[in-house]
């Protein structure tokens, strides 16, 4: 009896939950910040509130994932699509409404390439050429 691999080129479960993790990660950093738990002057508890409903529906899809490794992948793109929506409405807000810092457009600029990259790597099928 042969050993079942995943197809050539084909992303694993275990490489969409490494990226759940790291974005996981990224949005606690950032309500963090946003509740001035990190750092001094940047309290915006709409923004914490915000960024900790985004980690926690990637937390669960993290943690869903593990429980239903055959679910990976679409919990993965449910997940970081939702993640992502709710980044880009934050930006737009951080870029009309403010107010807008420095450290807040890079911590958006880290999501946003973050969960592209993770939404990229959960579409793969076929190996990139």
């Amino acid at each position: 009896m042969t050993p079942s691999r995943r197809p050539e080129g084909r992303t694993s479960p275990s490489q969409i939950r490494l990226f759940l993790a790291l974005e996981t990660a990224i949005f606690a950093i950032a309500a963090l910040i946003h509740l001035e738990v990190l750092f001094d002057g940047y309290r915006d508890p709409s923004a914490a509130i915000a960024e900790s409903v985004i980690g926690v529906v990637l937390l669960l899809g993290l943690v869903v994932s593990g429980l239903s490794p055959a679910w990976t992948r679409r919990i993965g793109l449910m997940v970081q699509g939702f993640a992502l929506l709710g980044t880009l409405v934050g930006l737009t807000l951080l870029l009309t409404v403010g107010p807008t810092t420095g450290l807040d457009l890079g911590i958006h600029l880290v999501m946003l390439i973050v969960l592209v990259l993770g939404l990229v790597i959960t579409l793969r099928r076929e190996p990139l050429t």
